[in-house]
């Protein structure tokens, strides 16, 4: 493998002189193919860089922009199917949050009690200094209704796990970064709509019931059947038999939804409530899906280890569908939004340790929550975006965030790291070998 990516590296160097000799003779049939590869053979290429083989995943948000920007129409419909189907884009996010569930244990909740006191002044910094800085920006920059909502959105979602991996390499408190993200992500359903109402329900149309049930779908469903599958490893044998008796059930309530229950359903029931019913499927599937995935992981271990992947591959397929939907938006603000991003997450880390060390942390938890206020949620985001049907819009913003958070965050935690705080906090050995 190494021997590929060295290999490619090399093919990136080639690609970049093309790419300099197509910008000089500005010819676009030369200089925009050799952008693309030199941004796919050097996401592949930088693995082979111990000083940047951390950032390849980074690489890859990339390439899935420069190719969106370069060639839009292959990122929004394949044929007569449409790469921005509401289904779709909800059936990837979904996967992308099992993907972080499968990294999360019921033992995440367990710290609670012991990092209280962090726990609250992580979520308090998390759901006032975002999306307040957002709704700041939005009116310094004066952007589009749409795209300003996109900003907001954004700084009003939950940290995501990548908190728990910058936390990890900075050396900082690791239990409280687990607990705030698991709390983040259980308030996200109830705080993040409040928020959207209150301080972006001007810009555009917020439904407040709506929007909490998407989230739940979007977020707590597919994180509930990783849950699931985590309870299982360790359930005794009596346990998971009544596991798959309720599953089995589930399994016959959503067969009999196609054939007549729902129009049963859609007889006796008004809209709210069809939705609230709708919501319970959901449920009900993740379910089934945590107790089939379960099944799937005792006769292949190591699935555990791909699925990840996956949710990388998901976060890299919306990130080039949103861009290519909202390439010319980008061509006008692009620069603006990623100055917004800048600002935005270096006013999350700084206000998240400033306010921490204010309010009585240690210096290593204050490292923690400046990541959990810094680091938000772009999967969440774009999820919300897209089941909106506005990805071109406010999906932008978690469109141009998320690799900044990412480098930004990288950055930090290897600056930290190379700087221990006098007063390090003990993590637990089984959290951090999860992580």
């Amino acid at each position: 493998m190494k021997t590929v990516r060295k290999a490619c590296l090399n093919a990136a160097g080639i690609a970049a002189l093309v790419l300099l000799y197509g910008l000089f003779s500005l010819s676009a049939n030369i200089w925009q193919p050799a952008a693309v590869c030199l941004c796919l053979f050097g996401a592949i290429g930088i693995g082979a860089v111990p000083a940047v083989a951390n950032y390849q995943y980074t690489a890859w948000i990339i390439t899935a922009v420069v190719a969106a920007m370069v060639y839009p129409g292959a990122f929004l419909k394949w044929g007569s199917f449409d790469l921005r189907n509401k289904w779709l884009i909800l059936a990837v996010v979904q996967m992308v949050m099992f993907g972080m569930g499968i990294q999360m244990s019921l033992r995440d909740f367990t710290g609670l009690g012991s990092t209280s006191k962090g726990v609250l002044i992580g979520l308090a910094c998390h759901f006032t200094v975002m999306p307040l800085m957002g709704l700041l920006l939005t009116k310094v920059f004066n952007f589009e209704p749409e795209i300003a909502a996109g900003i907001i959105l954004i700084g009003s979602c939950s940290s995501g796990l990548a908190s728990n991996v910058m936390v990890y390499l900075a050396r900082a408190n690791l239990v409280l970064s687990v607990t705030v993200t698991a709390m983040a992500t259980l308030a996200a359903p109830f705080l993040t709509p409040v928020l959207m109402k209150l301080l972006a329900g001007t810009l555009i149309q917020i439904k407040f019931i709506n929007m909490m049930m998407e989230i739940i779908k979007i977020v707590l469903v597919p994180i509930g059947a990783a849950l699931l599958h985590d309870y299982l490893k360790r359930a005794l044998s009596p346990q998971r038999r009544k596991v798959y008796i309720i599953a089995l059930l589930c399994a016959c309530y959503l067969a009999a939804l196609p054939l007549e229950l729902y129009r049963i359903y859609e007889s006796y029931f008004n809209e709210a409530a069809l939705l609230s019913l709708e919501v319970f499927g959901f449920m009900i599937g993740a379910f089934l899906v945590g107790a089939v995935y379960h099944q799937l992981y005792r006769s292949l271990p190591k699935v555990d280890e791909f699925i990840p992947y996956l949710s990388m591959f998901g976060i890299v397929y919306f990130t080039a569908v949103t861009t290519a939907a909202g390439r010319e938006n980008l061509l006008n603000v692009g620069l603006l939004l990623f100055i917004a991003s800048v600002i935005h997450n270096g006013a999350g880390y700084f206000f998240g340790y400033w306010l921490s060390r204010l309010f009585g942390l240690d210096k290593n938890s204050s490292r923690t929550v400046a990541f959990e206020v810094g680091l938000q949620n772009g999967g969440m985001a774009s999820g919300l975006a897209g089941t909106m049907g506005k990805l071109a819009t406010v999906g932008l913003a978690a469109a141009v965030f998320s690799p900044w958070m990412n480098i930004s965050g990288s950055i930090l935690a290897n600056y930290w790291r190379k700087r221990p705080a006098d007063d390090s906090t003990t993590e637990s050995p089984v959290v951090a070998d999860r992580v």
